[in-house]
């Protein structure tokens, strides 16, 4: 058991580094069993730290030692301190260069953080503190280096070296070996430093910007992969051109490459000029990636291209400040992907999963502010709250200053702190400056931990023909603090008349109206907006666009719900009065299985479903959106006390009476979409995910019926589709099935074809850990012996105990404690050869809070155990502590 507290690092202890780095010389020698790294710092006092000479105190870990050299002079080892994590030397002068040579081994690096092995390839994964794995440095984001590298390897079994910047040189070496030296002109902390050395293929292209400089594009494979880039490149194209279209900015080097590495413990990571890729992140085609890996792929190809200005160009002081270039670039991305597909899809898919997952995170024992101010292992605070949370608060700033004032702020922003090392506070400085706002009271979303509660009642004067909304915000008690100060809410809102319109919107003591849509700035605990000139009781639709990560609360009755999905010009609101619609009834349905009560559905909402379903001008990819019910995790989200059992009975049995009651429309609507698919090749675009994401879902519900009709349009489509989509959709349904021969045989055929490539097979994995047939526990534990799962990969952890914990909560949540066991054997496993991916398993052991006493006593019994196993990772002690505080 581990007998000392690791040490918690506060931002209120932030000082400037004592000592910078002007010039970092790298040079890497690369062999099978071990590799040499020599560093030479150019380096100097810092000059806003004073005068004096303190000790300079480089960090490393788990590096061995061969040589130092202060100035030229070889140091004995009388002449520094060396210990775990650090090498410690006396400057003479305020600027001289330091030389160090170290011993690494990257080939058992099963962490896989620093330099490593992913299979015969060589790279790196250096943020958040992976470079003080590689050599002595001061690895802190602000401590900016040029960075010139020479990469020394066997040339047959490496014949591609490369790193960050533009290439300077190659040429042969001694033994059948070879070099190349890259230079990056541009300053950069360790975190974004790059190296590769593999045999590599690539994809080039070119990009011409609006300058006219051109800029080559390469991404580079293993051969096998060559076939899977297309998609990742043409995204690439598009991700330049947005970013230089909507924010003005151009890519500052002569070259752009993306590798893609099979292990990886993240999406991909944005180092300057040589973004390393997890191959799920960046490989793609249609016969082996689904509609939503497509997706994934556009979206995360540019949000790493874009943290070359929002995070690289400009990056974070500390990483208490990470949502700086996180929170910012996600909300980049989101936006660019909004214009490349359906923009109200997007907001749907991105607030599902904010209040799914991140409602979570802010009401469990890990919630932070979106900047902390404390952390143990800064590996934990690459969480949602820090990424989605992060990016819904740049959203706010953009909704508030409006999308001119936003660009002005963004401009003034990167004009002012290129190339620094800055912080949130600089941000929204920049955006007061543009704009001669103040959003002082804003920065609380920086600060204050937990998602706000807006609870909001209303109130009609006929005579006076005015309508009130009275606004109460609050914030749940968190882990940081019980007291919270009101937020600045942004609430964009209409209201609709009798026939379904919009009314003009004239705020009391306003000359005239202002539209049909406003948004108001709640900022007070409780505050009233009147609106005049309103001849009836309008219906309110209110958080338009989900203006605002919070919890609303209006007391909206079920036929208001309806009028709502048929009427708001608003399609985010539409989808989310369906979503309301549903969560009344599945609670009436919980309420009902807990009573012991035969379940009755509420008509209105196949009433409802039935409306849409048969409503063509309804873009299909929003009726699809429709039609989903709110998943079970949602639902177990919004529960006091979830009670797993009841939450999926209840969602099964509406599905399942929404499969019986609109069969044929729903089998309309799959025999009008399967057909187009039978005669239009796959193209990646949205019109076309679209189709096949209403054709899909209505899949799904029609083999719910177990009718035979149902079972052939499966295994039609399963047998004769041309791309991943609709095949994984197909086995899915077939997986999930009572027709147990089809489903071993669509198995057995999916596995036989797909054998061979990694990424298909996590699906495959996926596909049956997420089965909610009994006896999942069982399938997972069977699966983990399969040849092609191992836990060394990431992803397969991912894809495996992922899909079960996550995603299959009647099976992992059994009641005599059995998910719960696995996942924490898992974990105690994970933690001594990847400590990152263990504590990222926990979460869901983290919120025992939420289940009945059984449960809670169970799974705390599992933290428990962890934390009695024996010395455990700062990653997994930081997590299960806090859990069980």
């Amino acid at each position: 058991m581990r007998t000392e507290q690791p040490q918690v690092i506060y931002l209120k202890d932030y000082q400037a580094p004592e000592y910078l780095i002007d010039e970092t010389h790298l040079t890497f020698e690369l062999f099978e069993d071990h590799s040499l790294v020599h560093a030479q710092l150019v380096m100097r006092r810092n000059p806003e730290r004073g005068a004096g000479l303190p000790p300079l105190v480089l960090d490393g870990q788990q590096l061995e030692l061969l040589s130092v050299q202060l100035d030229d002079q070889a140091l004995t080892a009388g002449d520094y301190q060396l210990d775990a994590d650090s090498l410690t030397v006396q400057p003479k002068t305020e600027r001289f260069t330091l030389d160090t040579s170290v011993k690494i081994h990257p080939e058992s690096n099963t962490a896989l953080e620093g330099l490593y092995k992913s299979g015969k390839m060589f790279c790196t994964q250096c943020e958040a503190e992976g470079f003080r794995k590689i050599t002595y440095y001061l690895d802190r984001p602000d401590v900016m280096s040029t960075f010139t590298t020479t990469v020394i390897a066997e040339q047959h079994r490496y014949p591609v070296l490369l790193s960050n910047g533009n290439p300077v040189g190659d040429g042969p070496a001694e033994d059948g070996r070879h070099w190349a030296t890259w230079e990056d002109p541009f300053k950069k902390p360790a975190y974004l430093f790059a190296l590769v050395a593999g045999d590599l293929w690539c994809v080039e292209s070119e990009f011409t910007r609006q300058s006219g400089r051109d800029v080559t594009l390469r991404i580079y494979v293993e051969e096998e992969n060559l076939d899977k880039c297309d998609h990742a490149m043409v995204s690439l194209k598009k991700s330049m051109r947005w970013d230089e279209e909507v924010y003005g900015r151009e890519y500052d080097l002569d070259i752009f490459m993306i590798v893609a590495v099979n292990d990886f413990n993240m999406g991909a990571m944005e180092n300057k000029g040589l973004n390393i890729f997890n191959s799920s992140c960046v490989l793609a085609r249609a016969e082996t990636a689904t509609d939503a890996a497509h997706q994934r792929v556009e979206g995360v190809v540019a949000h790493e291209y874009f943290h070359n200005w929002s995070g690289n160009r400009v990056t974070c002081r500390d990483w208490f400040q990470l949502s700086l270039k996180e929170g910012f670039t996600v909300f980049r991305d989101a936006e660019f992907s909004a214009d490349m597909n359906s923009r109200t899809v997007k907001r749907i898919e991105d607030v599902a999963y904010l209040r799914t997952h991140q409602f979570a995170e802010d009401a469990g024992p890990m919630a932070h502010p979106v900047r902390p101010d404390s952390f143990i292992e800064i590996s934990n605070f690459y969480t949602l709250t820090v990424y989605e949370k992060g990016a819904e608060v740049v959203r706010m700033v953009r909704t508030l200053l409006g999308a001119e004032g936003f660009r002005k702020g963004s401009d003034l922003y990167f004009e002012r702190h290129d190339g620094q090392a800055v912080t949130t506070d600089d941000f929204i400085k920049a955006m007061e400056d543009a704009n001669g706002a103040d959003l002082t009271q804003f920065k609380r979303w920086y600060s204050q931990a937990g998602t706000p509660r807006l609870a909001v009642s209303e109130a009609y004067d006929a005579a006076a023909q005015t309508y009130s909304l009275n606004f109460r915000q609050s914030c749940p008690q968190t882990p940081d603090k019980a007291e919270k100060l009101p937020f600045v809410i942004p609430v964009e809102l209409g209201l609709l008349d009798a026939d379904g319109n919009d009314l003009p919107l004239q705020l009391a003591g306003e000359a005239e109206a202002a539209g049909t849509t406003r948004v108001l700035s709640v900022t007070e605990a409780e505050q009233t907006f009147t609106f005049q000139g309103i001849a009836a009781k309008p219906l309110p639709s209110l958080l338009r666009g989900f203006s605002a990560p919070v919890k609303l609360s209006f007391p909206y009755d079920r036929d208001q719900l309806m009028f709502l999905m048929q009427h708001d010009s608003d399609g985010f609101n539409r989808w989310e009065a369906g979503q309301q619609l549903s969560v009344q009834v599945l609670q009436e349905l919980i309420g009902q299985h807990q009573r012991g009560e035969a379940l009755a559905l509420d008509q209105r909402l196949i009433t409802a479903l039935g409306t849409v379903l048969g409503n063509e001008t309804l873009d299909a990819a929003m009726v699809a959106e429709m039609l989903s019910l709110p998943g079970e995790a949602y639902l177990t989200e919004i529960s006091q006390v979830a009670d797993v059992d009841a939450i999926h009975a209840a969602r099964e049995f509406a599905r399942q009476q929404i499969a019986e009651q609109l069969f044929d429309a729903l089998w309309a609507r799959y025999q009008a979409n399967r057909d187009v698919s039978r005669k239009t090749a796959y193209v990646a675009a949205a019109e076309h995910f679209a189709r096949r994401s209403l054709q899909n879902i209505a899949l799904s519900y029609l083999m719910l019926s177990a009718k035979p009709q149902a079972l052939e349009a499966a295994l039609e489509q399963f047998e004769h589709c041309d791309n991943m989509t609709e095949r994984l959709t197909a086995l899915a349904v077939l997986v999930n099935s009572p027709f147990e021969a089809e489903r071993a045989k669509a198995l057995d055929a999916f596995a036989e074809h797909f054998k061979d490539n990694p990424l298909v097979m996590d699906q495959w994995f996926s596909v049956q850990a997420a089965s909610t047939l009994p006896g999942g526990l069982a399938r997972v534990k069977a699966l983990m012996l399969h040849p092609a799962f191992t836990l060394k990969n990431p992803n397969k952890v991912r894809a495996l105990v992922g899909a079960f914990a996550g995603q299959n909560l009647v099976n992992f949540h059994a009641a005599d404690g059995s998910g719960y066991r696995f996942l924490a054997d898992l974990v105690i496993e994970l933690n001594a050869l990847n400590p990152q991916i263990a504590s990222r398993q926990l979460a869901p052991l983290t919120r025992w809070r939420k289940y009945d006493d059984a449960r809670q006593a169970l799974m705390k019994g599992e933290l428990e155990r962890i934390l009695a196993s024996g010395a455990l990772s700062s990653d997994v002690y930081e997590v299960v502590s806090k859990s069980l505080a």
